[in-house]
């Protein structure tokens, strides 16, 4: 079994002399924060491309490039900086968190099945879904790529 890269075996010991295995009130308090963030930033790109009755894409390029952004951050976050107390809360819980939506996206589906628009619904269920496999996967390549690591640095990921 290959060895933790050095970046992982610190933050299990920093994980170990915080004491922590649940969030203490400053790690909620980053979450809050960053949603607060990312929603107002979702909120603003809604409004801004309302979706009427046609096919919500809004809702589908938040969400998509909320998972390019998840991907390139955890490559960032978990094997190229040094770990940091409140960055990952703040950040992919919080920030991505707030700004991603399921509930918007299983409402835009409602909404289209609803208002007589069952091909439009199935479309925008299944390319959603398929979008955001892609983008996280384009956005690992890409943290990758900019951070110069290998398919076989940083743990074998």
């Amino acid at each position: 079994m290959p060895s933790s890269p050095p970046a992982v075996a610190h933050r299990t010991a920093v994980r170990r002399q915080h004491g922590g295995s649940g969030p203490g009130a400053a790690d909620l308090a980053a979450i809050a924060v960053g949603g607060g963030l990312g929603g107002v930033a979702r909120y603003l790109l809604s409004t801004a491309f309302p979706a009427g009755h046609g096919f919500p894409w809004a809702i589908f390029a938040v969400n998509a490039s909320g998972c390019f952004c998840l991907g390139l951050l955890m490559i960032y976050l978990l094997e190229v900086w040094p770990p940091r107390r409140f960055l990952r809360p703040f950040l992919a819980v919080g920030l991505i968190g707030g700004y991603t939506t399921f509930s918007t996206y299983a409402g835009g589906v409602m909404t289209l099945l609803t208002g007589r628009a069952p091909a439009l619904a199935d479309a925008y269920a299944l390319t959603s879904v398929a979008a955001g496999l892609v983008a996280v996967w384009l956005g690992l390549k890409a943290g990758r790529t900019a951070a110069g690591l290998t398919r076989g640095s940083g743990g074998g990921r």
